[in-house]
């Protein structure tokens, strides 16, 4: 081709490339749908509570009542996949709402008041800042509260009126709020249901009347494109030992394949354990035995080492169980029994006598055991044969986190003048530098109780 030509060639490619991005952005631009015509309720309709909503001025007002359950405005349609956007204000701290999102609704439940149910995106107007989180509404509760996603907490804007953008496609959800990412969830349970609007109950008559604010209200549920997150979010997935391509464009990467025990060993050999520990549906198990601490078959440790990382775990226990993830295990100290290292609890609190034992409910669920106590909620435990979420996050400046189910539990630092002293107090303090160490494995124990473990991912940070 002549050189006249080709450019010629290069110039009327690259407006064709512009005319087609033109014309998609246009498409996708036309492909909105208004879910509210700014006049009347045609399309909606209030159900579960008492809560009023009238239209002013262009805009939804809801109203709260006291002393009657959530209330929530739902479309009388269903939707499956779509991305939803609209407007959400909230003036008083008593005015907690949110977005349904493939909602469900139950008119029998109630003794036909009704119920609604499923996927909510939060507006919290309280100091803990979770607007723009993944609540399930009557059912598991929060899947995404913004401990696991701190940054976005200073989105949402009491008194003004906040922008929220929610994607709903396929099995993967995820919300924004003013242009902040804020939650990303991978979960299947419902495919579709109503989009709703709450006003949540109340419980004193002085906040009678208080006010929330919804508008330009809008729906695309064809020809999707879907907006990427990308910042370093975390991804909360009910999934099976899979991740979303954000993660693994983020480092992470799985320790368990849900298929073998590649990368898995026994803590004092170069195998894995001949018997107890076994993989069967994607899931690694421990089967119970007598009680007793790594007697039995033994605890399993990862076949490299860490320093500064990112773990997440799902465990589920049997009723009276006892078992932990180990972390900086060096496997040098000699002792009997269960290798040494700084150990994040599983247990069942209510059956097995270690919860009564330590110092302040130091060896409970999800705390630094022997250490520290976990600060749990009591509605972010899951019981005997209920999956929980664990998360270990080690920064490279040595600071410590444990999370359970989403909520931050336990927080310190590695090697401070704090951290020790409490090894001074603790079983720990016959070995030297404990848990000071610059890497380890991570271990799964085996304390003679039946615990199975799914989903364990790592990240390392640098």
């Amino acid at each position: 081709m002549k050189p006249q030509y080709f450019g010629y060639f290069i110039l009327s490619l690259l407006v064709l490339l512009f005319s087609c991005q033109k014309n998609n952005e246009e498409k996708q631009e036309q492909n909105w749908s208004s879910l509210f015509n700014g006049e009347n309720l045609d399309g909606w309709k209030a159900v579960g509570g008492k809560a009023e909503f009238e239209v002013k001025n262009g805009e939804i007002v809801g109203y709260a009542v006291a002393n009657t359950p959530n209330t929530f405005l739902i479309t009388e349609m269903d939707y499956s996949d779509f991305i939803l956007e609209l407007e959400l204000k909230i003036e008083d701290l008593s005015s907690n709402s949110g977005v349904m999102a493939r909602g469900q609704f139950d008119p029998t439940a109630r003794d036909g008041q009704g119920l609604v149910y499923g996927y909510q995106i939060e507006a919290d107007p309280t100091p803990r800042a979770w607007s723009g989180g993944l609540y399930d509404e009557q059912r598991r509760g929060w899947l995404y509260p913004l401990d696991l996603n701190p940054a976005a907490k200073a989105a949402f804007k009491m008194g003004e009126w906040n922008h929220y953008r929610i994607e709903a496609i396929g099995n993967e959800i995820k919300s924004w709020i003013n242009g902040q990412e804020v939650a990303y969830v991978v979960d299947d349970m419902d495919s579709k249901g109503h989009i709703g609007l709450q006003v949540h109950s109340i419980r004193s008559a002085e906040d009678e009347g208080n006010k929330t604010y919804f508008r330009n209200i809008r729906i695309q549920t064809d020809y999707l494109q879907p907006k990427p997150f990308t910042g370093d979010v975390f991804v909360v997935s009910t999934g099976l030992n899979e991740l979303t391509e954000l993660e693994k464009s983020n480092g992470w990467r799985l320790l368990f394949n849900g298929e073998n025990t590649t990368g898995w060993k026994a803590a004092y050999k170069e195998e894995f354990p001949s018997e107890g520990w076994f993989v069967q549906d994607g899931i690694l198990t421990i089967k119970a035995s007598d009680g007793s601490e790594s007697m039995s078959y033994g605890d399993i440790v990862t076949t490299e080492k860490f320093s500064a990382f990112d773990l997440a775990f799902d465990f589920k226990f049997t009723e009276g169980a006892n078992s932990g993830v180990k972390y900086f295990v060096t496997l040098s100290e000699g002792n009997v029994g269960s290798a040494i290292g700084l150990e994040y609890q599983i247990l069942d609190d209510e059956r097995h006598p270690d919860a009564k034992m330590g110092r302040e409910g130091n060896r409970t669920l999800a705390s630094l055991y022997d250490l520290i106590k976990a600060d749990k909620n009591p509605r972010f435990i899951k019981g005997p044969g209920e999956w929980n979420k664990g998360r270990l996050v080690v920064y490279p400046d040595n600071r410590v986190e444990h999370y359970l189910n989403g909520l931050k539990v336990v927080e310190y630092v590695r090697g401070s003048e704090a951290y020790r002293e409490l090894v001074a107090k603790s079983k720990y303090h016959i070995w030297e530098n404990f848990g000071e160490a610059a890497e380890g494995y991570i271990l799964l124990q085996d304390h003679g109780d039946e615990v199975h473990f799914k989903n364990i991912k790592i990240k390392t940070l640098q």
